[in-house]
């Protein structure tokens, strides 16, 4: 037991942790799609609040950009970032596909399996959109400040940076996701700007709350990384 731990750390010396983390960030943005696909009221007093499924492990795929940039540089950063672009895409047409195809005659949720990965091309069209804008927006804004102050301020460069990428992000992707919806007469405008507010004010909350996290695992990888040390 002891000689497998030795070796698996022995392992990540060598090779790093960058396509952990990258494997990581496709995997939240994957599942954040698909969930996005719902939308969540709640009532807190006399304030309403709506927000998307997606919006719950999402906030974590910029933390993950935050630490990609910081520690592995927006050449890499960006490599994870089109990688998961394209990722997307490869879902989408499958979801299409599997959607379009006749189900078998004792399968009784073709109906349900619809409504649910059905309006996910939609969606991953505005996520593709928000998605490579504010993500490269954010890995391109921390590595300037970066580059501007140094390895100091490491909050102003996690904070500011997704400041800039999840406003874009959100208003792409709300405007895409749901604009058709406010034309066609589906949806309020009410109800677009207000998911529009509450998810980027979310979003930056998870980023504040999480801040120590984030701060305790660059400190941690720039210890270990190969691919950082190397760079220094």
């Amino acid at each position: 037991m002891r000689e497998t731990t030795e070796t698996t750390q022995k392992s990540a010396t060598i090779h790093g942790y960058y396509d952990i983390i990258a494997v990581l960030f496709v995997a939240f943005l994957l599942v954040s799609n698909i969930a996005a696909t719902k939308l969540i009221g709640a009532n807190i007093g006399p304030i309403k609040l709506v927000f998307d499924g997606g919006a719950i492990l999402f906030p974590l795929t910029y933390i993950l950009g935050d630490v990609l940039s910081e520690v592995y540089g927006f050449r890499r950063a960006r490599r994870v970032i089109v990688t998961g672009f394209l990722v997307q895409i490869l879902a989408s047409v499958v979801f299409a596909i599997v959607v379009a195809l006749p189900p078998n005659s004792d399968y009784a949720d073709q109906e349900a399996f619809a409504a649910v990965v059905g309006v996910v091309p939609r969606f991953v069209a505005a996520s593709t959109l928000g998605f490579l804008c504010g993500q490269l927006l954010n890995s391109y804004v921390l590595v300037r400040i970066k580059k501007r102050w140094g390895e100091k301020h490491l909050w102003a460069r996690l904070m500011g940076s997704t400041l800039v990428g999840e406003a874009v992000d959100t208003v792409v992707f709300c405007a895409v996701a749901w604009g058709g919806l406010i034309l066609a007469g589906d949806m309020p405008l009410e109800t677009i700007l207000n998911l529009t507010v509450v998810g980027f004010i979310y979003k930056m909350a998870v980023e504040a709350i999480l801040l120590p996290v984030t701060y305790a695992v660059v400190g941690w990888l720039k210890a270990r990384e190969p691919l950082y040390l190397e760079s220094k």
